[in-house]
């Protein structure tokens, strides 16, 4: 590897943000930077990411899935 370059990281394109309090707790999806739906679980998190035509194999996998303010697992509000 040469001095000053490094491999190039490419973002998941699926973001889930934290948990919002409402009545059911949700959190936001978003697709490439784009609010796309609202999830109250990991299905609806798969759900909504093959609706814009990309399959998650692994949740766990930061490369597929970046989880904002609490993993697969957080779905109350804290």
């Amino acid at each position: 590897m040469t001095e000053g370059s490094a491999p190039y990281m490419h973002p998941a394109r699926v973001t889930v943000l934290g948990v919002q309090r409402a009545n059911p707790p949700f959190r936001i999806v978003e697709v490439d930077g784009e609010f796309v739906g609202r999830a109250t679980s990991m299905t609806d998190v798969l759900l909504i990411a093959a609706e814009f035509g990309i399959t998650i194999h692994d949740l766990d996998n930061p490369d597929e899935v970046r989880w904002v303010a609490g993993g697969k697992f957080t779905w109350t509000p804290h």
